[in-house]
């Protein structure tokens, strides 16, 4: 009986790309025939946080790397299954030695999968090997020293892309694995305004960012329209991996030394280690998918309406900018930091429903979803950590101070396009003699306040604010603190 040949699988997960990249590194500087494989588990498939937009990205994204794969003459093996399937049908021709990965920073089924792959590696002598991501580290117990340890991560070189002569497997050799399992079509769709995955891509936008864009970028960081383009709109190739945080640090510190412009490239590289301290926030305590991470606030109880809900989901809440922005983020996948922080806060503190039930309709659409930055944001913005300050966004005041001229809003709700800016802004105003001088009929052409926004803010700010002085609530913000908290939370902002 001929024994089969041994070789090493790089599994890739959220790190969609070839240069440092560790799991691909470690793999290639074992000197062995190596296979790239990326699954499109049915976990995730069948999962309520993810959606077509995602699943597309990713395609996009292993499209451009077997693209870059060409001159090697091999491929990612891209499949449909379950993990362990996708395993068990490549070692009815290989012996897998060792299987290469990151630490994935997921939901609960992810990290339940892991557990489960961990004793199927176990049982057929796999040896699996986990690398960092992103300098995120798995069980810390607090975060003593831990900004220092991320900072050093940050400097450390980059690891090149350098695989051996034939180390890769051939294309005619993951042909012959492509016989036995369900290869998936990586066709996407073309006219669409989404972002396109990809690493080509993400250097694109990251070079045009750090040539130029970034020179308004604490001017803008705000304001819903121009925040598109000076913005860096790294985040769904930061997400998906198709860039590392490593990369974007190094690039800005290097452009930081010669620019005139140190505030705004302070400021972007400042957001990098706030991401990471949240994604590390939640690898420290993954319960906050599904319930506050203050055990406090389990007694705060919301009742739900479907009306309310649906409302919002569909941008037709009678609040422009609101609508403005839950349009413009179902149809781009995108909306800057302060739009989100608005939605969250209309959702959960003016329409008073849980952030649980926000939860799955934002992950599905926002294109960079990051489980790490999604549930603590969503629990910040909702109010319910007991730690942070408590804010209630103001709708309107937020328009008009960050969309004067109402270029968003006008985009986003062409239905008030043509009425004067004060009443596009706020056009429950508007008398019925006025409406009519308009051609426009509050109700029917736009909807009407869904809610008094005054009372249910005064409601929601006296509940909150007491909740912070309950007992539970005090003594789990005190756990919180010492778990998660730096001791200098100003080096978080530091300017380099």
């Amino acid at each position: 009986m001929t024994s089969k040949p041994h070789i090493n699988v790089v599994w890739l997960k959220r790190d969609l790309r070839l240069q440092d990249n560790e799991a691909i590194a470690n793999a290639l500087k074992s000197g062995k025939p190596t296979l790239l494989l990326y699954v499109f588990e049915h976990l995730l498939l069948n999962d309520n946080h993810y959606s077509d937009r995602h699943f597309n990205f990713i395609k996009e994204s292993i499209r451009d790397i077997n693209e870059q794969l060409k001159s090697y003459n091999s491929k990612v093996l891209t499949v449909t299954s379950d993990i362990q399937t996708a395993f068990n049908l490549i070692q009815t021709f290989y012996k897998i030695d060792t299987i290469f990965s990151h630490v994935e920073t997921g939901i609960l089924v992810t990290y339940n999968r892991d557990k489960e792959l961990s004793r199927y590696c176990r049982n057929n002598l796999i040896t699996w090997k986990e690398s960092k991501n992103n300098g995120v580290e798995r069980g810390l117990l607090n975060r003593e020293n831990w900004l220092e340890q991320w900072e050093d991560y940050m400097n450390q070189p980059l690891e090149d892309f350098t695989p051996n002569v034939n180390q890769l497997l051939s294309i005619e050799d993951i042909s012959l694995l492509e016989s036995v399992l369900t290869v998936t079509d990586l066709d996407t769709p073309e006219n669409t305004k989404f972002q396109k995955g990809g690493t080509t891509t993400a250097w694109k936008y990251a070079n045009s960012f750090f040539e130029s864009r970034y020179k308004d970028y604490m001017f803008n960081i705000s304001k819903p329209e121009a925040s598109r383009t000076s913005c860096s709109r790294l985040s769904p190739y930061i997400s998906w991996g198709n860039i590392s945080v490593r990369q974007v640090f190094q690039k800005g510190q290097d452009l930081k030394k010669t620019s005139k412009s140190k505030r705004h490239i302070s400021g972007f590289l400042s957001r990098l280690r706030w991401q990471a301290h949240f994604i590390q926030k939640f690898e420290m305590e993954h319960t906050m998918e599904n319930a506050s991470v203050n055990k406090g606030y389990h007694k705060l109880k919301k009742s739900i309406s479907i009306q309310y809900q649906k409302a919002w989901r569909e941008g037709q809440t009678g609040f422009p900018l609101v609508d403005a922005s839950m349009r413009c983020l179902v149809e781009t996948g995108y909306v800057n930091f302060r739009m989100r922080a608005m939605l969250v806060s209309f959702f959960t503190h003016i329409l008073w429903q849980p952030w649980q039930h926000a939860s799955e309709h934002l992950s599905q659409q926002f294109l960079d979803f990051e489980p790490g930055i999604h549930f603590p944001q969503l629990q910040m913005q909702a109010g319910e950590t007991g730690i942070n300050n408590l804010r209630i966004y103001n709708p309107t005041l937020n328009g008009l101070k960050h969309d004067p001229d109402a270029e968003f809003i006008k985009k986003w709700v062409p239905e008030l396009a043509h009425l004067d800016i004060p009443f596009i802004h706020e056009p429950y105003l508007m008398t019925e003699l006025e409406q009519g001088l308009y051609d426009f009929k509050l109700g029917h052409d736009y909807p009407h306040p869904i809610v008094d926004i005054k009372e249910n803010r005064i409601r929601a700010s006296d509940i909150l604010w007491n909740m912070k002085q309950d007992p539970d609530v005090v003594k789990e913000s005190i756990r919180i603190l010492k778990r998660h908290t730096l001791k200098d939370r100003s080096r978080l902002l530091k300017s380099d």
